[in-house]
């Protein structure tokens, strides 16, 4: 039998050297800069995805409607405050539907979540797989199928149509964030609540939601974008009056897109921008605190 002393000694050797080897390895890299090709994809990646936000940004203070940019101006905000109804309309369609939406999907969900995670019925595998569907199925597809579904049961096309195919298509999303918050949950804590004397429904809303609250409210932030940036369902299922902001300037492009859009698109921005970073600092706190 070998001597534990001796053991334990080769084992801190063992971390010394691999230690060692990680610092002369973070040194190399400093006196050696190199290509790498990760950074270098990350670059890119957001060149990609933020060069047309400022395209789009720059352009807004543009005072003609041509590509060509030829004096500063505050023009097109100006008609988008104060020429716009048909616009605003529509960004007011927008926003009914994806706080609506957003907030019984983000009930629905985070429900569906604390019961299938933590508690053992008939079907629940089942209910597990089908709740992903609205994931990987097409858009076409699923808008097809609410379509059909709302003709079917006669149901006038409209803002209340739009609502439920997007709670629909948004429920699967806050599900998954829940769920991934609730794995991280210790157990042992509503087992001290039942100890202590609360109910179901006391822990539920005094212990459980509070410390999941951060997937909740990033389930609720991702519902809304999905919400607002939505077309191909919301063209199938719309009405009359019920025209959102992405159909709308889907029917300008027949006529040519407005720079008002341009302005429309960097105050949308700088919102969203500004409610993300109030948000994520409060998360932070949040899960600091729990």
């Amino acid at each position: 039998m070998k001597n534990p002393i001796i053991l334990l000694e080769k084992h801190r050797i063992r971390i010394s050297r691999s230690e060692s080897n990680r610092h002369a390895k973070r040194n190399w890299k400093k006196l050696n800069p190199s290509f790498s090709l990760s950074k270098t994809t990350l670059f890119l990646s957001i060149v990609f995805l933020f060069l047309p936000l400022v395209v789009i940004t720059f352009y807004s203070f543009n005072a003609s409607k041509s590509a060509k940019f030829t004096e500063f101006s505050f023009r097109w905000y100006y008609k988008l405050f104060n020429k716009s109804d048909r616009l605003w309309d529509s960004v007011i369609n927008s926003g009914i539907v994806a706080l609506s939406s957003a907030a019984v999907a983000t009930a629905l969900g985070t429900l569906a979540s604390v019961g299938i995670c933590w508690y053992k019925f008939r079907g629940k595998n089942y209910i597990q797989s089908v709740s992903f569907l609205p994931m990987v199925l097409p858009e076409v597809i699923m808008g097809l199928s609410l379509l059909v579904f709302f003709t079917f049961i006669k149901l006038s096309l409209g803002l209340v149509t739009i609502f439920v195919a997007h709670t629909t298509f948004c429920l699967p999303f806050v599900y998954l964030m829940v769920s991934a918050r609730i794995d991280e949950f210790d157990y042992s804590i509503i087992e001290a609540s039942h100890d202590l004397g609360a109910n179901e429904i006391q822990t539920l809303f005094k212990v459980i939601i509070p410390a999941i609250m951060p997937g909740i409210l990033s389930g609720f932030v991702m519902s809304v974008t999905m919400s607002l940036e939505d077309y191909v369902i919301t063209s199938l299922v719309s009405g009359p009056g019920s025209t959102t902001l992405p159909i709308y300037v889907y029917s300008l492009i027949k006529f040519g897109v407005s720079p008002v859009i341009n302005a429309l698109s960097f105050v949308l921005i700088f919102a969203i921008c500004t409610i993300t970073i109030l948000l994520r600092n409060r998360l932070k706190s949040f899960a600091a605190s729990r």
